[in-house]
């Protein structure tokens, strides 16, 4: 090696001096950041405290079944509206009220029924009417109304009621009114533009759909989720038949590159760029076929939000717009390989040299199985205690009415509001369920809870993460340091490594996944921030809070970056986590040449194995669910949204990809490391030989070409 090469910026730290007994990971070690990992564990006992708080105060059910105004849960099983599952509004129009928009609660009366009405007929119709009307309007009256005894305003007059009853369709286990559109654009309820609203007075159609809109602001939504589901109901195991061919595709790629790398990258880089050409071509195809089609100059734009995905796929803009996406990065890609090339051959070496590390450790393999499901542990953990957290508030109810009453939106108790001050000098008021919420001490503080297990939900998957991160490092490091391979390498070496990291350096892992918890809540707290201020004037605040979200963006991957090559140095020398941070900083600045040469273009060449992946399933998957391929047409479930289980299942394979390659790039940026402690440790003479195979060694000659022709 040439001299220079040894001396490096001082000011990086000085180069690891020879040591004749170092074999690799040391062994003989202590447990590192106690403090850290004794406010983990008091954390992790804080977060089983709240979640078992929050399983005894919260109902799901509050999120399943609609309520009524007692409170009371539609369809629920074992209760006596079992048979109810539909609720049905006293007098849809208060909806249109923008009282619903401040409590998500219409000011009106609201009861569970079984159906919905399915024609006009107001109460006093019902009253002079005949016994079948009776008993037909009686089923959306409160209990223990009695048509013989009472009149038509007495019954209003208490509440017992509706005034008039509308022709409605059950949608979100609600009773919406039938509304329809007749040529010339006029709203109409069940054919009908107006009713009679029982008191003299007539209501349109226009009005119903207002208030109809407001009523429930997301039935759109609900109708798309719903659709959605129904979706998957029909293509989950084709969803999960694409899914498994995406992990054998990795697999066998994987197996490939273990021992064919060389070839497989170029084989691989090629498959790329035909794949992205072949989805511009498509694109264009589906543009040109829809010249002259009526509607298809529509922008989208002018077409605004549909609920009909499929909408957007008849008009010419959106194949362009995907059409010129793939082009900017099919040229993106291109550009780079051709300034890359020689750095790609030196790439190629170095993972020949990870593929021999991942023969000799296979079972690194089936490591990222364990961290899914640990990461799914996690998830669901945060996913359940957030629904019981959001549903554990208690039924508040508050007076309703529509005259003027100083006592108008107080929380009132149904069981003594006859008997009150408010029902006395308010005549016409009711005190209705309004919303779930609570005055006690764990209601005040139940947005600190939510907080608690957000934090707690990053911090537990950022550990997870970096468990899996020190536990390959550490065995591909015993492979590396091996002298004599694979004579050397211990015989367990990914459950060796799982116990060091497991045994000594919880706090150190849980002191770096703090660091990058705390810098991801701040940002989700700014896009918080940001969706608030959406409708905001002051240009200067969204300005700033734009800033703000750049630089965490920009924090939060220089902290992952760190933490991977922190890990990496405790897994090997099992020191805390400054200082491996700091080592493995200086290691790196005084190699930043390498870096860029080496490890960067690497990473690349493994993001495009995992996009020719996701291209290859993505393509079959568009071609199956559309219908394209004729042979197997009827094969092909019928779907709202074709593109719903194509997304799936292109987000699934990457997440699959993903796991298999993480195992590369975790094994890549290890070996790296650990060649550039070699380089600074060993001279390759006899008695301090290198560790590093001959391939490396050629591939330090071509990154030394590199580092001079950069200078």
């Amino acid at each position: 090696m040439e001299p220079d090469e040894k001396n490096p910026d001082p000011k990086y730290g000085e180069s690891r001096k020879f040591d004749p007994n170092f074999k690799g990971p040391i062994h003989n070690r202590g447990c590192t950041d106690i403090l850290c990992c004794i406010l983990f564990i008091l954390a992790l006992l804080g977060y089983f405290a709240v979640g078992i708080v929050a399983w005894s105060q919260g109902d799901p059910r509050k999120v399943i079944y609609p309520t009524d105004s007692r409170g009371q849960f539609c369809g629920q099983a074992g209760t006596p509206l079992e048979k109810k599952p539909l609720l049905f509004y006293f007098n849809i129009l208060k909806c249109a009220s923008p009282l619903v928009l401040l409590e998500f609660q219409c000011p009106t009366t609201q009861l569970c029924v079984e159906s919905c009405p399915d024609r006009h007929m107001t109460l006093v119709k019902a009253k002079v009417g005949s016994k079948e009307d009776h008993e037909y309007f009686k089923q959306y009256c409160k209990d223990g109304v009695d048509f013989s005894k009472l009149s038509p305003p007495e019954i209003l007059k208490e509440g017992l009621c509706p005034a008039m009853l509308m022709p409605s369709k059950a949608f979100t286990r609600r009773c919406l009114p039938a509304l329809g559109t007749m040529k010339g654009g006029v709203v109409v309820v069940g054919n009908e533009t107006s009713f009679d609203a029982g008191q003299g007075a007539n209501i349109n159609a226009t009005d119903v759909l207002e208030a109809s809109k407001k009523s429930n602001v997301v039935v759109e939504a609900r109708q798309v989720a719903m659709r959605i589901f129904e979706d998957y109901t029909q293509s989950w195991h084709w969803i999960l038949l694409g899914l498994v061919i995406a992990m054998l595709v990795s697999l066998i790629f994987i197996v490939l590159l273990r021992f064919l790398a060389g070839i497989m990258v170029w084989v691989m880089i090629v498959l790329v760029i035909i794949v992205i050409g072949y989805g511009i071509f498509h694109c264009y195809m589906e543009f040109a076929s829809l010249k002259g089609e009526p509607g298809s100059d529509v922008t989208i734009r002018d077409l605004g939000v549909q609920t009909d995905f499929s909408v957007y796929l008849q008009i010419r803009q959106t194949w362009l717009a995907f059409m010129i996406i793939l082009a900017i990065v099919e040229f993106i890609i291109i550009l780079l390989l051709i300034f890359l090339r020689k750095r790609i051959m030196i790439a190629i070496a170095l993972i020949k040299e990870a593929s021999r590390a991942v023969g000799h450790v296979m079972s690194s393999l089936f490591y990222p199985l364990l961290t899914f499901a640990l990461l799914s542990v996690v998830i669901a953990y945060w996913a359940i205690t957030a629904v019981f957290l959001s549903t554990s508030n208690e039924q508040v109810y508050k007076v309703f009415n529509t005259t003027e009453c100083e006592y108008s939106r107080e929380t009132c108790d149904p069981k003594t509001f006859n008997i009150s001050n408010a029902s006395a000098q308010c005549t016409d008021a009711e005190c209705l369920f309004a919303f779930y919420g609570g005055e006690s001490l764990y209601h005040k503080y139940l947005i600190l809870f939510q907080f608690y297990n957000v934090f707690l939900f990053f911090w537990c998957a950022n550990f997870v993460t970096a468990l899996g991160q020190v536990t390959l490092s550490g065995a591909f490091a015993s492979y590396y340091w091996a002298f004599k391979k694979p004579d050397d390498i211990p015989a367990f070496p990914i459950f060796s490594s799982l116990g060091r990291a497991l045994r000594y350096h919880t706090g150190s892992l849980a002191f770096g996944s703090l660091i990058l918890s705390m810098v991801q809540v701040i940002r989700v707290l700014l896009e918080y921030l940001d969706h608030k201020l959406k409708g905001a004037q002051n240009k200067f605040a969204k300005f700033m809070l734009s800033c703000m979200k750049c630089c965490f963006w920009c924090l939060e991957k220089c902290i992952k970056f760190l933490n991977r090559n922190a890990y990496i140095m405790i897994a090997i020398y099992g020191k805390s986590f400054c200082p491996a941070a700091r080592d493995a900083f200086f290691l790196l600045m005084r190699n930043i040449v390498r870096v860029a040469v080496l490890d960067k273009v690497t990473d690349f060449l493994l993001f495009l194995g995992k996009l020719l992946i996701v291209g290859i399933v993505g393509i079959f998957s568009f071609f199956f669910f559309s219908g394209r391929i004729k042979a197997i047409e009827e094969a092909a479930p019928s779907l709202n949204y074709y593109w719903v289980p194509i997304m799936t299942l292109v987000v699934g394979s990457y997440l699959i990809a993903h796991g298999f390659f993480s195992v590369y790039a975790m094994c890549v940026d290890t070996l790296f490391l650990c060649f550039l402690e070699d380089l600074e440790r060993n001279d390759g003479s006899a008695e301090r030989p290198y560790f590093m195979s001959q391939n490396l060694l050629s591939l330090l000659k071509k990154s030394n070409e590199e580092a001079k022709s950069v200078d």
